[in-house]
């Protein structure tokens, strides 16, 4: 009885966390093309839109209102006959390259590609300072103890000033 409860406890264990990982679709059923083949294009162009407010979604995954303009947007401009290259350049031209989750790399985002480079330099370079510091701090801390600390010592464990037990 124990090892079939186990055994399913140990697959529950397995599938929660990739039941919780996937991305909840914000698509509602209403935005969906009829045409297949359109809405797997708009899908393809939701998932490299990033939506406005949400900042780190697709707008295929926000429920924010932005993110739903955005999906009809971008499905209108399908059914209108535009690439999906046209899409996208037409979404950027109004909303700037920052609407992008992978931004192209040119001067107005050369920050956005470094900043992680720079902060991770930045952070190696506190680790490095931590470290200097507590050798620092253990070279400058005697090994022997004091006159007055190994009296106190000798008193705590004991022993007389000549060295024998009390």
């Amino acid at each position: 009885m124990r090892k079939p409860f186990l055994a399913f406890v140990c697959l529950m264990g397995l599938a929660m966390p990739l039941a919780i990982s996937s991305p909840a679709l914000a698509v509602n059923p209403d935005e969906m093309l009829s045409n297949p083949v359109l809405e797997e294009r708009a899908r393809d162009i939701s998932q490299e839109l990033r939506c406005l407010v949400c900042q780190n979604q697709s707008i295929d995954d926000s429920d924010a209102e932005l993110a739903h303009d955005l999906r009809v947007l971008v499905r209108e401009r399908l059914v209108a006959g535009d690439t999906n290259e046209e899409v996208i350049d037409y979404i950027v031209a109004r909303y700037g390259d920052y609407v992008l989750l992978n931004p192209p790399l040119k001067p107005e985002t050369y920050v956005l590609w470094a900043s992680p480079i720079v902060l991770a330099i930045l952070a190696l370079l506190a680790v490095a300072a931590f470290y200097r510091r507590k050798q620092r701090e253990a070279a400058a801390k005697p090994d022997t103890l004091s006159s007055d600390e190994e009296t106190r010592l000798n008193e705590i464990l004991g022993k007389s000033e000549n060295g024998g037990s009390k």
